[in-house]
């Protein structure tokens, strides 16, 4: 049926990244917010007949959401139980019941999360209404921009409905005396009617340019609009804020096909899929978060629940490597070697690399399967603590269920496969030649010294056709995927030295290497837990440590050796350093190309030894205006730092120092100082306590992260804090004389 666009229906003027979400769910919801001094209950009634209790328990300590899911109906699959539970220690927002989206882990302020792309309402009243909710709880107004409607008709079929600070003024409206509000803001939602007579939100954004105030738009037409529509529902004796919204969200099919490996299925039936614990686990885990709860600021998890209430996942993540992953959040590896290789605990981790090469912990999770519906949820939960922000490369196995599931939650981030997973998996596949040194001399040769694709093309085919492994399957399968893990394919990928290192296989080991084995049980995890993560957080400190006193032997006379001594941490550093004494093999610099600005060059390199017959030429090019160089070795975008290739030609044009651009912050001994300076509070609405809680948050975890690197340090941090407290005391004393 053809649908005709107009604009119609339009509210007055004054009115006011994507996470889609699944699972077969239908939520007739209706709040009911008491107020009270200490606790808070919300029932919310579901169209299936079940019920979610939502309490907010406000202690001294601690502060508790759980959503309880009760159904009349054990075979009704219909709805997804689920629990969740946040520590609120010193935040003001646990003051009020908080829901948070099963999906993504989301805050929905005090009672409407931020929508999202998948989201279906019943009718566009209640998607207006809710939205309306959103806004007024944060602070904004929203107008309708723009509706169509089916053609010949007046039956509305979509609509934008946008902040009330979006576009400009008019020429004509410019010249008015009214105060200019319109900011040029884009947030916005784009509404659909589906087929099944549901309005669907088929875009979203979020970010808005301008502050928030409020106060001020509580008296905005679409929030009055809304408080008159409140207030005829309430009862004239009972004070009780009511708000009925039905939400409904769309199944998620997982797709088929997939396998072991590369090639796992699920072998569970969607809704009866459970975590496979022993007698004592579920005791296990509740202690761990409890006491993780009480030992850890904002340590925060989540349980996803299946239909018959069975624990499904769990997922939780420390404030410590929320906060990690501001720094080191440009790559991220998803390991989920106990689950493809059925350990005994169903672990998956998330982890980056610090500024010393170290392995750093990103989040952790219990998985029940590792269908394509599992790891959507999953990643949506991790991506919400991470503040919507997602990583420039992930990198993963082979696992197609796992593979799609990044490809929905990240579609913009660069997807690699996990080199060191591929050549170990490539070992022991081909058998007993696996173990042969001449196999693997030519398999890592192969992957590591191809300069151009059209070489490691070749040289597969002669890999291949020398072991007599051309029949294999799955080998053909790997080099059908090469793409997304053969370095001569990825050469506009950053990498920061994760996956790829050399043709030594020299790889990062996950984090928890040495310490989880396949018949490691829960609790023996739990209890290595905490000692794994302060063992790495006091090599990190002690790093630091010497980073800052380290003053290197430097071993050439080159400028950008002194350079970089003092900028990079001792690890990192070493490394470049190493590339410095190799520009002693390129001998030879030759012009062969000159386009405008850009010049390209060859660059001899003899061998290690120094042998002529094992010399190579790589080419680089280098632009003069720009002073950017590039060589097709790629070590930049693998490493993170310039290779002697591209040293050697900086050096070549008169270059004395390395060009900033080619010295990463991520690298740099002071990197979170920097970082730290970025966190002006500018931009932050002090009206608003969200974020005043979330920039003091920040503030305050730095001065904690610094008191723990010494005793001296540690007694510094103690006297600020405790002149801290005596200032705000001795302010509230003379605001109350």
């Amino acid at each position: 049926m053809e649908e005709g666009l107009g604009i119609s229906e339009q509210l007055p003027e004054d009115e006011g990244g994507d996470n889609e979400f699944v699972g077969v769910e239908v939520f007739d919801i209706t709040c009911n917010g008491i107020e009270s001094d200490s606790d808070q209950v919300r029932n919310i009634e579901i169209t299936a007949g079940q019920i979610l209790e939502f309490e907010s328990l406000e202690t001294e300590r601690n502060c508790e959401h759980v959503l309880n899911f009760e159904s009349g109906d054990p075979r009704d699959n219909s709805h997804q139980l689920l629990e969740l539970h946040s520590d609120g220690l010193e935040d003001p927002r646990c003051g009020n019941t908080t829901i948070l989206d099963g999906h993504t882990g989301s805050s929905l302020g005090k009672s409407c999360p931020p929508l999202a792309v998948g989201m279906e309402f019943e009718s566009y009243e209640d998607a207006y209404n809710y939205y309306n909710c959103y806004a007024k709880e944060l602070g904004f107004a929203i107008r309708v921009k723009s509706s169509w409607t089916k053609r010949n008709s007046k039956e509305k079929r979509g609509a934008v409905l946008c902040c009330n600070c979006e576009g400009f003024k008019t020429m004509k409206e410019a010249n008015s005396r009214r105060k200019e509000t319109r900011t040029g803001c884009l947030a916005m939602i784009r509404l659909r009617l589906v087929e099944s007579n549901r309005w669907r939100v088929d875009e979203v954004k979020l970010e808005h340019n301008h502050l928030f105030d409020p106060e001020r738009m509580q008296n905005s037409k679409s929030h009055k609009k809304m408080d008159a529509g409140v207030k005829r529902k309430l009862e004239p004796a009972v004070d009780v804020e009511v708000c009925t919204i039905k939400l409904y969200r769309t199944p998620a099919v997982e797709t088929p096909g997939y396998g072991n490996s590369d090639e796992r299925v699920s072998s569970q039936i969607y809704g009866s899929t459970r975590l496979n614990l022993k007698e004592s686990d579920t005791q296990v885990i509740y202690s761990f978060f409890s006491r993780m709860q009480l030992m850890k600021p904002n340590f925060f998890y989540i349980m996803d629940l299946n239909d018959e209430g069975y624990l499904k996942n769990v997922f939780w993540i420390e404030s410590r490597s929320r906060a990690a992953y501001a720094y080191f959040g440009d790559v991220v590896v998803v390991d989920n070697t106990c689950l493809s290789k059925k350990y005994d605990i169903p672990l998956l981790a998330f982890f980056g690399l610090n500024h010393h090469n170290q392995t750093l912990l990103l989040g952790c999770s219990l998985l029940a399967d590792e269908s394509f519906e599992t790891y959507v949820w999953l990643l949506r939960v991790w991506l919400s603590c991470m503040s919507g922000r997602p990583p420039q490369t992930i990198i993963t196995d082979r696992c197609k269920a796992l593979q799609n599931a990044v490809s929905e939650v990240f579609p913009r981030a660069q997807h690699r496969l996990n080199l060191s997973i591929i050549l170990d998996s490539i070992v022991d596949t081909v058998g007993e030649m696996g173990g042969s040194e001449v196999f693997h001399e030519v398999l890592y040769n192969t992957v590591y010294s191809s300069l151009k694709v059209d070489e490691f093309e070749v040289a597969w085919e002669e890999m291949t056709q020398q072991f007599g492994c051309r029949g294999y399957g799955w080998l053909q399968s790997l080099y059908e995927d090469r793409e997304r893990w053969v370095p001569i394919y990825m050469k506009d990928t950053f990498l920061a030295g994760i996956s790829i290192d050399d043709q030594h296989g020299e790889f990062m080991c996950p984090f928890f290497d040495g310490f989880v084995h396949k018949q490691t049980n829960l609790r023996e995890f739990f209890d290595i837990y905490d000692f794994v993560l302060q063992k790495m957080h006091q090599k990190e400190v002690l790093c630091d440590t010497e980073s800052r006193e380290f003053s290197p032997d430097l071993r050439t006379r080159c400028s950008y050796e002194l350079q970089l001594s003092k900028l990079y941490t001792k690890e990192i550093f070493l490394k470049f350093q190493d590339e410095m004494v190799l520009m002693s093999n390129c001998s030879g610099i030759a012009q062969i190309h000159v386009n405008g600005p850009i010049i390209t060059y060859i660059v001899k390199e003899r061998g290690v030894q120094g042998d002529t017959r094992g010399a190579r030429d790589f080419e680089v090019t280098y632009d003069k205006i720009g002073v950017e160089v590039r060589c097709m070795c790629n070590c930049f975008n693998f490493k993170g730092y310039l290779c002697r290739h591209a040293l050697s030609v900086l050096n070549y044009n008169g270059i004395e120092e390395i060009p900033n651009h080619y010295i990463l912050t991520r690298w740099r001994k002071n990197f979170k100082c920097l970082y730290a300076s970025e966190l002006g509070s500018s931009n932050i609405d002090i009206s608003n306590p969200v974020q005043r809680f979330d920039h003091l948050h920040r503030r305050a975890m730095q001065v904690v992260d610094e008191g723990m690197t010494s005793q001296d340090h540690y007694m510094v941090a103690q006297q600020a804090f405790k002149e801290s407290l005596i200032k705000f005391h001795l302010a509230a004393d003379k605001h109350v004389s």
